[in-house]
């Protein structure tokens, strides 16, 4: 899959407004209705944490706690 993590994030949020307001969505193939909202938003849950890790690999943050060096 070629899409960047910001336009996953952004569709599971269009296929939530549109599951919420009565429609039927189709992501990668699968169609979704409202019985499938918790899989949009486990999938939206989800893309959002591979969005906050580029943003901070891009930002040069490490991932984890820091340590002091006292040396």
């Amino acid at each position: 899959m070629s899409q960047s993590a910001q336009a996953m994030v952004d569709l599971y949020i269009q296929a939530e407004i549109d599951v919420l307001a009565g429609k039927t969505t189709v992501i990668n193939g699968r169609q979704f209705t409202t019985e499938n909202l918790q899989e949009i938003r486990a999938g939206r849950q989800e893309w959002e944490r591979r969005l906050l890790q580029e943003q901070s690999q891009a930002a040069g943050k490490r991932r984890g706690p820091a340590y002091a060096n006292f040396c």
